[in-house]
């Protein structure tokens, strides 16, 4: 693969693995002495972890004990024990918009990312190193987004001209129309279950794609045009999608052929016949095609334990064996120039191939998940939750439900005080327009 800007995939740099062995911790993200004890918000499902700790064993030089919680647990934990004076973790992983609320409990890392200038970060990432201080805060550490996985069962039912990997969401509505009314039943999906990440569907995809913008566009005529959109797809989405969390699973039962989601929750479903599959990029609106870039990274917590060694840690998560069997394993890709393999697994290879290719359009927007905003992250989730049960399940009208939901957001926001995060314009305190 060659090296890649802000709109590609990415990966590494060089060390030596030697054999580490994962050591206990408690919820503090403690470890034994010796060990790093890495507390994360990633790879918290037990598969994942599991997998995650053979990648560590195999690939570092140095014992790390692996840590996986949930968000208010991560935040809880390293604020308490920066307010208390009593560190007992080494190495903090997380996704951009869990680090940046906690940027002042995290060391100036600008002198390792210095000694790894060599394994390749874009400029565009590099910028975000800084959680909007002065000084870089964490180190990249991988990356992922959200791609359509397609049977190739459905290519039939395409528009007469489309191209799958092109598609327009005018396009991607009649295509699910048409396989709606050639199967006797809807054949798309999304993850729309109490856990399901299809909030972020229209946060990062929809909403930017038709309206440039995530908040400051929220009530905007084009977000209502996008709404309208919604619940037009909805009807032609399976109604069993309010109960699925990972579309791998219903797409590998053939619940459903096509289906969009994050790419750790769609590899599953190429596992058994990986030919039959093919991974493509979301759809492009009349602003562009917007799509999410969910940036994970490593930071040091000051006064942090094992500092040596953590730094040593972090060396090893950059090299690019590391970086690509991270990817074979659960699907995060490298955040650095790594060269990818072309042994990879059919359907991350698929991935690689889509996720490239979304995020190299020239029209491509790039959203961030909501940042800074703490605890009110899951408030303002549930808006958007919110927004789409009323529109697309209860089938109220557009213009009311987002004139009463971005009442709810900007108070939110003006509670938060926060600046508005990428695609939305900088501001110093991001508001409903």
């Amino acid at each position: 693969m060659r090296p890649v800007t802000r709109r590609a995939v990415l990966g590494g740099l060089l060390a030596t693995p030697l054999l580490a062995a994962c050591a206990g911790f408690d919820t503090s993200g403690a470890a034994a002495p010796g060990t790093v004890g890495f507390l994360s918000t990633q790879f918290t499902p037990v598969e994942e972890r599991q997998r995650y700790e053979r990648v560590l064993r195999s690939r570092l030089a140095v014992p790390v004990a692996y840590n996986p919680v949930e968000g208010g647990v991560f935040t809880t934990t390293i604020t308490s024990q920066a307010k208390a004076r009593n560190v007992r973790t080494a190495l903090i992983g997380g996704l951009y918009n869990d680090l940046a609320p906690l940027a002042d409990a995290f060391d100036d890392v600008s002198g390792l990312l210095h000694e790894l200038g060599g394994a390749g970060y874009p400029d565009q990432i590099l910028k975000l190193t800084t959680l909007g201080g002065s000084t870089q805060k964490f180190v990249p550490w991988m990356q992922a987004t959200y791609i359509v996985a397609v049977n190739k069962q459905a290519l039939q039912w395409l528009p007469p001209g489309a191209d799958v990997r092109e598609l327009t969401y005018d396009q991607y509505l009649a295509w699910a129309r048409a396989a709606q009314a050639a199967t006797g039943r809807p054949a798309f999906g999304i993850p729309a279950g109490p856990k399901g990440l299809y909030y972020r569907f229209v946060q990062g995809y929809l909403l930017p794609s038709f309206t440039g913008g995530q908040v400051t566009t929220f009530r905007s005529p084009d977000a209502e045009a996008a709404w309208t959109y919604m619940a037009q797809l909805w009807a032609a989405t399976a109604p069993a999608s309010t109960n699925y969390e990972y579309m791998q699973e219903p797409l590998a039962r053939g619940e459903v052929l096509v289906a969009w989601d994050h790419v750790a929750r769609l590899v599953g479903a190429t596992k058994e016949k990986p030919d039959d599959w093919l991974m493509v990029p979301a759809p492009r609106g009349p602003k562009g095609r917007g799509y999410m870039l969910i940036l994970a990274g490593t930071a040091l917590p000051k006064g942090g334990l094992e500092r040596g060694a953590a730094e040593q840690v972090i060396r090893g998560l950059a090299d690019p064996a590391t970086a690509v069997e991270t990817l074979r394993q659960n699907a995060f890709f490298p955040v650095t120039s790594a060269k990818l393999p072309a042994d990879l697994p059919g359907g991350i290879a698929g991935e690689a191939t889509a996720v490239t290719a979304q995020a190299a359009s020239k029209d491509a927007i790039l959203a961030l998940p909501p940042v800074g905003l703490g605890t009110r992250d899951a408030q303002v989730a549930q808006v958007f939750r919110d927004s789409f049960r009323a529109i697309c399940l209860d089938r109220k009208p557009v213009r009311p439900v987002l004139d009463a939901q971005a009442g709810r957001l900007q108070a939110l926001l003006a509670d938060a005080k926060v600046p508005c995060w990428s695609p939305d314009p900088a501001a110093p305190v991001c508001a409903v327009a």
